[in-house]
């Protein structure tokens, strides 16, 4: 077994934290704490190192780089340099400072969603183009009627007493997909644990 040690320590530790969510013994409890707060202190150092590294990687690409991949270098440090003092003159809790930072994040996330979803279509398309069936075809046209349903294009119909129970309800259907790739996540994640505890898998051994 590779660092059979690592693979140790991972475990023990795996098994207080499990234990200190089902054992009442205060002990414990302080031990997980302790633990848990290791782990966070560990997730802000691999943050701070995985930040440095990225400024780093773009001051190469200042001094080395071609025209136009050092035009987007410059502006990304110059946004992380001044996002960085600021927030260290007014505080991360400063109204302003928040509003600022918020102004600019939440286009930035409209726009990715926007070419997520541009690409997600398109990759339905390449999907049914390639595989053709009446499974894609029921996938399609399910697609197309919730994105109607869930649209400006249906709303007229829902001052309609018994239209809008019946569209309410529609809407609400793709509820259950969302929340079966929720279980989904949880089921993999738990899988994954179990996988650490017992020592299959070891991503801490390199």
């Amino acid at each position: 077994m590779r660092a059979p040690l690592a693979t140790a320590i991972a475990i023990a530790v795996g098994l207080i934290v499990l234990a200190g969510y089902f054992l009442p013994d205060q002990k414990l409890q302080n031990v997980r704490s302790l633990l848990l707060d290791w782990s966070i202190l560990l997730a802000a150092v691999a943050t701070l190192v995985a930040i440095i590294n990225l400024v780093i990687s773009h001051f190469r690409k200042v001094a080395n780089g071609v025209n136009q991949n050092r035009v987007f270098s410059i502006v990304v440090l110059v946004s992380f340099f001044i996002t960085l003092l600021v927030g260290m003159v007014l505080g991360p809790a400063n109204q302003q400072f928040q509003r600022v930072v918020t102004h600019i994040q939440v286009p930035i996330e409209s726009t990715l969603l926007g070419v997520l979803s541009i690409s997600l279509a398109y990759a339905a398309y390449l999907f049914t183009r390639q595989r053709r069936g009446w499974a894609n075809t029921a996938f399609m046209t399910a697609v197309v009627f919730f994105l109607l349903a869930n649209s400006w294009f249906l709303v007229f119909g829902q001052a309609v007493p018994v239209i809008g129970e019946i569209l309410s309800g529609i809407q609400k259907i793709p509820l259950a997909g969302s929340r079966g790739i929720l279980i989904g996540i949880s089921l993999g994640s738990l899988l994954t644990g179990l996988r650490i505890l017992t020592g299959i898998d070891r991503p801490y051994s390199g």
